[in-house]
């Protein structure tokens, strides 16, 4: 008996585990009875952590939408502020440019200190160089190249009364053409917008409609040039507007005597203003060399830009009483100092000529002040 009674209890142990073990939810609710929750572990007290001070609000921003007349003045009085410095700006560039600068010689004479990349002096009687800076660096000319297109297109003796048409290529990306398309004019309205107005268009019509077209025409610019020893100088097109068109400051003081020494070349760039006549009605065009109508006595010149050359000027002129001097200037800043460049050099060889060579400020500043 006693030994039925420990068997039976272990089967029911033994029941009751597994019962237990199998689920112990369903165990949980025979009984009622819930287990003891278990006790936490011992954990370190901690002190409460302070609290983080909060941030700042951002400020509210606050759009204020101005009325449209508002707007408007405001823009009115940016626009007039933005005119006033560029004036200001070009005053600063005027008064720089008006200044000469010298600097001294060896032998304690004065001479120009320009700023431009290269300049020259020349006398084309006695082939003498008056002064010089730079001036066998090869270069590229841009327009200055539509000097040797006039002498190559006179060296042919066209007729200057023909009349031939303006083709669509002649005007395409010309930059500056005062000329269109089918538009009918003269060689020798042709040449005057070339010199005077530094038409792209016109120097294309005048090497396409020329002998073999614009590849011979070319060519014989190149010719040209290796005939009068021009050493430094070469051509790719006519007009100037590639900048593989190259020469130098010595090169160019030559080639504009020579040019301005033919009758009609000259004449054509002493014209200040023309009325070039087509079919489709006249086109009035002004010099781009802001020299002529000045009192400098200009017997030719040719302007230049593109922005590998810079700001470029050949020019011719005629001292008062004495021998005329070619003066060029390359590689300008801007359109202004060019000009003003070639007026101080011009200045400072007539003070030469005066006996001032050897003087001082003084002397040079009253001799510009006189002559300008």
């Amino acid at each position: 008996m006693r030994q039925f009674s420990r068997l039976a209890r272990v089967a029911i142990v033994a029941g009751a585990l597994t019962w237990s073990v199998a689920s112990p939810i369903a165990a949980w609710a025979q009984t009622g009875t819930k287990k003891p929750a278990p006790k936490p572990a011992a954990t370190a007290t901690r002190k409460p952590a302070a609290a983080k001070p909060q941030a700042k609000a951002a400020p509210k921003t606050t759009v204020t939408v101005k009325p449209a007349a508002t707007r408007t003045s405001v823009a009115k009085a940016r626009a007039a502020a933005a005119a006033r410095a560029r004036v200001a700006a070009a005053q600063r560039v005027q008064r720089d440019a008006m200044t000469p600068r010298f600097k001294k010689d060896v032998l304690g004479n004065l001479i120009p200190d320009i700023r431009a990349a290269a300049a020259i002096v020349y006398n084309p009687q006695t082939g003498e160089v008056l002064w010089e800076e730079n001036s066998h660096d090869q270069r590229s000319i841009a327009s200055i190249t539509k000097v040797m297109t006039a002498v190559t297109f006179m060296a042919d003796a066209p007729d200057l009364t023909e009349r031939v048409a303006v083709t669509a290529a002649d005007v395409r990306n010309a930059s500056v053409t005062h000329i269109r398309a089918g538009q009918i004019l003269s060689y020798d309205d042709l040449l005057h917008l070339l010199l005077i107005a530094s038409d792209n268009g016109a120097a294309r019509v005048l090497a396409r409609t020329s002998e073999g077209g614009t590849a011979s025409f070319v060519d014989r610019m190149n010719e040209m040039a290796a005939h009068l020893k021009l050493a430094s100088t070469h051509y790719t097109d006519p007009s100037g507007l590639e900048s593989t068109n190259v020469s130098s400051a010595y090169d160019l003081s030559q080639l504009i005597a020579f040019a301005a020494s033919d009758a009609t070349i000259g004449n054509v760039m002493r014209t200040a203003t023309y009325e070039a006549q087509t079919s489709m009605g006249p086109v009035a065009i002004h010099s781009t060399n802001k020299l002529l109508g000045t009192d400098v006595d200009v017997r030719g010149g040719k302007t230049g830009f593109i922005s590998k050359a810079g700001y470029c000027l050949a020019t011719l002129l005629q001292i008062p009483q004495g021998a005329q001097v070619a003066v060029v200037v390359l590689g300008a800043a801007n359109s202004t100092t060019r000009f003003w460049e070639a007026r101080h050099l011009f200045n400072w060889v007539v003070g030469r000529a005066q006996g001032l060579t050897g003087g001082n400020e003084k002397d040079i500043a009253e001799l510009f002040e006189s002559v300008n």
